[in-house]
């Protein structure tokens, strides 16, 4: 984050001492500014994450405690990671956080409305998305309040229907013009859409009917999964409005490669390494693979670029009905210094060989490959 040490009650632009209030009002005041149908500015996105970095601790009494006194370093040490918001779905951001949309409507215009989406990430090793793995992931999501049941009054209290739209949430404007009468229909500005008025409000939640809170949670990561792809929890995100669903929780998950391999898709590559002699007469050897090493047999005769295959040892597909391959890439070292005696006994073993040591078996004796085809045809 560019701003990323500059002070919180800075950010927001109020006072130290400033009440509960006075921060949410300037917190919805700058991303009502901040909102893409609104501002042009290259910057909106990154002001908006600091903005409501700034609102989640602030808001939280006991992070707030917390920054007064030792500020980010103590929020760090305590293990505080700012939420990941994604500004193009602020309505649901608002609704969560106020029960209204950024423009002042009502979140839930005319009843129960599902509550908005949360997401999370997490970073998993290769070996865990090979062998699946269940990570504890830590959102901050609105739940009913469980004072007031989610209808927002207090207790020995109830909402009443709306006297100006009878409980519909809408009301119809009727109004002349020259070319006819024009009827248009929006939320009600008496119940902002609701139906019902909240004449004396839940302390617990401030008339909203739910509360924000930390929340804990395991999720199953299945093995197969790739790097960047998500995963869907249902209703496991904010809860919705006057007795809505839940919204939905996504995982967004990255995978940290391992040293020496290499992932394509289901398939592992990675290199091995051979001396001339080891080419030459073959050899076996152990190479790193996502859970330990993996045995490599290497065929004597083996030439530089040639890939062994073997079946099955890949990653596992998410649909568990296969394996990828994982694929040796051999790589052969020609010695670059000899001494005269090692020059006179490459060279002895050279002429020893003959032509006939360097053919690849293929039918009829003549020499395999795409080179030997093309040869055998000019016969």
């Amino acid at each position: 984050m560019a701003t990323a040490e500059r002070d919180y009650y800075e950010i927001l632009g109020v006072d130290r001492e400033a009440p509960d209030a006075d921060i949410k009002r300037a917190f919805r005041k700058l991303a009502r500014e901040l909102h893409p149908d609104v501002s042009e500015a290259p910057d909106a996105e990154e002001r908006f994450r600091e903005a409501a970095e700034a609102y989640e601790v602030l808001s939280d009494p006991e992070r707030r405690a917390t920054y007064n006194r030792y500020g980010r370093e103590g929020l760090r040490g305590g293990g505080f990671a700012p939420a990941d918001f994604d500004l193009g779905n602020l309505s649901d951001i608002f609704g969560a956080f106020f029960g209204e949309s950024l423009f002042g409507q009502a979140a839930h215009p005319g009843g129960p409305s599902r509550g908005g989406d949360v997401t999370a990430s997490a970073e998993i090793t290769l070996t865990e998305a090979f062998t699946g793995v269940t990570e504890n992931v830590s959102t901050r999501v609105a739940s009913t309040c469980e004072t007031c049941d989610g209808n927002g009054a207090a207790p020995g209290t109830s909402p009443r229907i709306c006297d100006v739209c009878g409980g519909a949430g809408r009301v119809q404007q009727v109004s002349q013009s020259v070319f006819g009468q024009f009827v248009r229909t929006g939320a009600c500005p008496s119940c902002e859409g609701i139906g019902s008025v909240v004449e004396t409000p839940c302390e617990t939640c401030d008339g909203v009917g739910r509360t924000l809170h930390d929340r804990e949670i395991d999720i199953d990561v299945p093995a197969g999964i790739e790097d960047g792809q998500r995963i869907r929890v249902r209703n496991e995100g904010h809860a919705g409005a006057l007795g809505g669903p839940n919204g939905d929780l996504f995982l967004q998950v990255r995978v940290t490669p391992l040293p020496g391999l290499e992932r394509d898709g289901a398939d592992l590559h990675t290199a091995v390494e051979l001396t001339m002699t080891e080419a030459a007469l073959g050899t076996a050897l152990m190479v790193p693979g996502p859970v330990g090493e993996i045995e490599v047999e290497v065929p004597a005769g083996t030439q530089p670029g040639h890939v062994i295959v073997l079946r099955g040892q890949g990653m596992p597909s998410l649909e568990g009905r296969r394996r990828g391959a994982f694929h040796a890439h051999v790589r052969v070292h020609i010695p670059r210094r000899l001494d005269d005696e090692q020059r006179t006994l490459v060279d002895q073993l050279g002429e020893a060989l003959g032509e006939e040591a360097y053919q690849d078996d293929g039918d009829n004796g003549e020499d395999g490959g795409f080179f030997g085809r093309i040869k055998n045809a000019f016969r």
